[in-house]
């Protein structure tokens, strides 16, 4: 039982550190430099998100990390042990290259599908269904959305056998970077906007009026190969879906599963059509 307390206790402790660390970090950036003038700190639905950002540190987050592991342990060994080790034998650096590239190609089109595929897009659209963009609406995921995402950024990885001391500081950067581009921020990077995500571009992938684009996390790159990079000069009009769906964080929990609880106009993007899909591509 003691034991049972102190884990609690550590666990509670690390996500109230983890709170204001994002809070201070982020925080001044929003004020200085905001995307969108006047957006308030607490702005609405604000409690939802919070709610996501405990489920995921207090719930979910040991039992995503579980699944995932078992995954690796029944991938492990589809590649030859032979090529594996040529991998580890790589400098760091070019190992981080890879890690970074190969990952965003699988996010990428794994993300395409999450717009496409009606099954996908139940879980993903809670992601997309907020009509505010901060550091704190960057948590607003269901935790199976969450198992999809996280299984595709670390598919080469379980695949390729990349050390896990080359890994553990790129998921690190790879989350920081996640809250990043969805925070209220504006800095515009000129040139560097081809090469480096950025919330201007993902702003435009959260935009209500709009079906398709920048899929892509860290760098750009995958959009512009596959055509699908926007990055007009503006924020968007509005964010969010155009289903009716929950606002209230248990509603959006149990959507995916047709679920209704207080469900309320909230403007969910469809998939795209098939004449969509290709217009888009």
């Amino acid at each position: 039982m003691n034991a049972l307390l102190w884990y609690l206790y550590g666990l509670f402790v690390a996500t109230g550190v983890s709170i204001l660390f994002l809070a201070i970090l982020f925080t001044p950036l929003e004020l200085a430099f905001p995307a969108r003038l006047g957006q308030k700190i607490f702005r609405p639905h604000w409690l939802t998100d919070l709610c996501f950002l405990l489920g995921q540190y207090l719930l979910f987050n040991g039992l995503i990390l579980s699944l995932l592991t078992a995954l690796s342990l029944r991938l492990d060994g589809i590649v030859p042990s032979g090529f594996r080790e040529l991998v580890r034998a790589q400098p760091w650096w070019l190992q981080a290259l890879e890690v970074i590239v190969l990952s965003d190609f699988c996010v990428y089109w794994g993300h395409r599908l999450q717009h496409r595929v009606p099954l996908l897009w139940r879980f993903h659209a809670i992601h997309h269904s907020a009509e505010h963009l901060d550091w704190l609406a960057a948590h607003r995921e269901h935790p199976l959305d969450t198992v999809y995402t996280l299984t595709l950024i670390n598919l080469p990885a379980f695949l390729l056998g990349f050390p896990v001391a080359t890994l553990a500081g790129l998921v690190a950067f790879r989350g920081i970077w996640a809250i990043y581009i969805h925070s209220n921020v504006r800095l515009p990077l000129g040139p560097l906007r081809m090469l480096v995500g950025a919330p201007e571009l993902h702003h435009w992938h959260h935009d209500c009026a709009r079906d398709a684009g920048n899929y892509a996390n860290i760098s750009p790159l995958m959009d512009l190969l596959f055509g699908t990079y926007r990055c007009p000069d503006h924020e968007p009009e509005k964010f969010g879906i155009r289903e009716k769906i929950s606002p209230t964080w248990i509603g959006q929990m149990l959507y995916p599963f047709g679920i209704r609880w207080g469900e309320s106009p909230v403007s969910v993007q469809p998939p795209l059509s098939k004449s969509a899909t290709t217009a888009a591509s």
